[in-house]
């Protein structure tokens, strides 16, 4: 059982991805991430909502259509700098860098992507496209 747990969580996440072709219901396994999103879709778009991670500002935020079918959202939370550590009584507050990809329904295309950061929320709208494509996304 251990092996099995080792080989889902070293797996690297694209190679779950579904290929070009294959039935686009599959879900990638549960990725340790305090990253939750909805992703819902419209007629001519696929909309991606996330909670972001408290302290997290959007300029540490980073968006990329790494397929069609699949977006990536890494952020950074950075810790701010003291010298001293002495005081601390419980330190549960992580600091680091979080990715997470998030298998889409339809192919979309970054051309005419938006994406808004308000209240530690991101929304990112994707229009859906019949060809591949794949790039950044600015955040407004």
């Amino acid at each position: 059982m251990e092996s099995l747990s080792r080989q889902l969580h070293e797996t690297n996440p694209m190679a779950l991805l579904p290929a070009t072709g294959e039935a686009r219901t599959k879900m990638l396994p549960e990725q340790p991430t305090d990253l939750l999103v909805d992703v819902t879709e419209k007629d001519d778009e696929v909309i991606v909502t996330a909670d972001m991670i408290p302290g997290v500002a959007k300029k540490d935020i980073s968006l990329n259509l790494i397929t069609p079918h699949s977006l990536k959202i890494s952020c950074e939370r950075k810790e701010e700098k003291k010298e001293e550590r002495e005081g601390y009584y419980l330190r549960e507050r992580s600091f680091g860098s979080m990715t997470r990809i998030v298998p889409l329904p339809k192919p979309v295309t970054e051309n005419t992507a938006s994406a808004t950061f308000k209240n530690g929320v991101l929304e990112v709208h994707l229009k859906k496209v019949e060809k591949d494509s794949g790039g950044k996304i600015s955040i407004e």
